[in-house]
């Protein structure tokens, strides 16, 4: 086994910050990679995102894949086992929340993605074979696990070393708080600034209450528009607030199967720019009929009109996940939105065929202006620019 590969059974336990520093400096790395790959790829797409250079996208891939072992083997290779073990320790101290299960998931998966790494990494190939870099391209799905979720290992190894919370109210003066917050409320006057979840589940909310031209600063327990929350403190700033509030978690995510690192190839897509510009510059009504259709196209290479569609949908799906009085709302609204973009759609669409069947063309008065004038000859006066108009002085 790799020195690297593993730290020393017998050797000092790296401190919780040093664990959870090395993921960091690991996803910041990861992060640079993918950022620096994407434009290695956007050279060989052409203008609708389709891949027409192969080899270049292969020799990008490559690279990028050997890049990442490097970057696992210098910041996380020393310190995974370690930043696990810690992360399970703090796991095992948690009140029992939903969270819980899935979070202990992740752990398991990175320790397996873990075992994967180090196995290849005290086998490696020859160094620049085909080998290799099929070796490489095989770990590529186990290094951006760690980089897409090591950061709930980091939060949990870093649980042990945050603050621990303690109600500074008593429950009258929390009774009292939370009646005086819930009628600035009731007037428009609580502001609501920063929201985060606890470890024990339940959202905290920052928000500033106002009253008689006075701000506070207090802490909100649970939903602040449903029924139930309660303030569970009141502090000068929000760093004071920081300091003794219960510490943020890693917030959820929409869809678990989705990795920043592993985006699907963009489908062609053409610009609602482009399209209008395709009917500025059309002669025949067909050709106008064309751009519209291709905003309405639906399927694998779907049009603008489609793809705005979808983005209210997931966004109403994204706004119903919040699990908030407020992002159900919104979630309706949107939902509502998007049904009123199928319906608009359809009738673009049905607008475009007409357009199509009138096998017409723009009348030939509508003449094009040139661009570039002709220069006049050598021994041509100039014209005469007309007078400008006189301006009376004003005066103050």
């Amino acid at each position: 086994m790799t020195p690297a590969s593993n730290p020393a059974p017998d050797g000092p336990r790296p401190m919780t910050p040093e664990l959870a520093n090395a993921a960091r400096d690991f996803r910041l790395r990861m992060a640079v990679i993918d950022r620096e790959t994407e434009t290695a790829l956007d050279m060989t797409r052409d203008r609708y995102g389709r891949t027409v250079h192969a080899s270049a996208a292969a020799a990008a891939r490559a690279q990028r894949d050997k890049a990442a072992v490097e970057a696992y083997t210098t910041h996380l290779a020393p310190h995974a086992d370690a930043l696990l073990d810690a992360a399970r320790r703090a796991l095992d101290e948690l009140p029992p929340a939903r969270h819980l299960a899935g979070w202990r998931a992740v752990l398991d998966g990175l320790a397996t993605s873990a075992t994967e790494i180090r196995r290849a990494l005290d086998r490696p190939a020859a160094p620049g074979s085909a080998a290799e870099r099929t070796q490489h391209s095989a770990l590529w799905p186990h290094l951006t696990a760690w980089a897409d979720h090591s950061f709930i290992a980091s939060n949990l190894a870093d649980q042990s070393n945050g603050q621990q919370y303690k109600a500074p109210l008593t429950e009258e003066e929390q009774r009292m708080w939370t009646e005086r917050a819930q009628a600035a409320q009731r007037r428009g006057e609580l502001e609501l600034t920063e929201s985060w979840y606890a470890a024990d589940g339940q959202p905290i909310t920052l928000a500033h209450l106002i009253e008689d031209d006075d701000s506070t600063l207090v802490a909100l327990r649970g939903d602040p528009d449903a029924p139930g929350w309660q303030v569970i403190g009141h502090y000068a700033h929000e760093y004071e607030a920081g300091k003794v509030l219960p510490a943020p978690v890693p917030p959820g995510v929409l869809r678990t199967d989705v990795s920043g690192f592993n985006r699907p190839e963009p489908a062609p897509e053409i610009s609602l720019q482009e399209l209008t510009r395709d009917v500025v510059e059309a002669q025949h009504a067909g050709d106008a009929s064309d751009a519209l259709l291709s905003a309405t196209q639906r399927g694998y290479d779907a049009g603008p009109m489609v793809r705005l569609q979808e983005l209210l949908e997931t966004s109403s799906q994204f706004a119903s996940a919040l699990e908030t009085v407020q992002g159900r709302q919104i979630a309706a609204r949107l939902s509502a939105l998007g049904r009123q973009i199928e319906f608009l759609t359809r009738e673009v669409e049905e607008a475009a065929e007409d357009l199509g069947a009138t096998v017409a063309v723009l009348p030939p008065h509508r003449t094009p202006v040139l661009r570039v004038r002709p220069r006049p000859a050598v021994d041509t006066t100039p014209p005469t620019p007309p007078p400008r108009a006189s301006t009376p002085a004003r005066h103050r």
